[in-house]
């Protein structure tokens, strides 16, 4: 079999690449199956994405308002809508004008979401060491550091399409 500019592949790793998809399926559901103190919500999960995603375009420089969201999330607006209600109401973001465009509304962490957001990275960090406490830590180390490229890697993707 060929891949990827040619590169052959043996069956071994066809099997390999094959069952990326249905680990993603059950990353994100079982790791939040994994003990954490304390425990997540059920909320928890929706603002750790949101939080996570103004977050990140902060970092890099952006704004980011309830549609920039909406796309980065594939959700449609009236959702990432609803999203962003609960984390204003509960302190974690609030709605302030753009510095770039005084028209637009966009989203910014509050000190509360900032925290929010700390309190989420520390469970899964708890969560990987529970999920990984059996590993040799050279393949845990390894494996932090792959993740962290990927994740890292998917910023130089292009920007979602708005959800049909």
């Amino acid at each position: 079999m060929r891949y990827a500019a040619g590169v052959t592949s043996s069956s071994r790793e066809q099997e390999l690449l094959g069952g990326v998809g249905a680990a993603f399926a059950r990353l994100r559901r079982r790791t939040m199956q994994a003990p954490v103190d304390p425990p997540s919500g059920r909320k928890d999960l929706k603002r750790n994405l949101v939080l996570n995603v103004v977050d990140e375009a902060d970092a890099a420089g952006r704004e980011m308002t309830v549609g920039g969201l909406a796309d980065q999330l594939m959700v449609d607006s009236s959702a990432a809508s609803r999203m962003v209600t609960d984390c204003i109401s509960h302190g974690y973001l609030v709605r302030a004008a753009s510095q770039q465009d005084g028209r637009r509304t966009v989203l910014r962490l509050t000190e509360d979401g900032v925290a929010l957001l700390e309190h989420f990275r520390h469970q899964q960090r708890q969560a990987f060491e529970h999920i990984t406490r059996e590993w040799p830590a050279a393949e845990r180390l390894e494996f932090a550091r792959l993740l962290i490229k990927y994740a890292d890697t998917t910023a130089q993707l292009p920007p979602a399409e708005p959800a049909d």
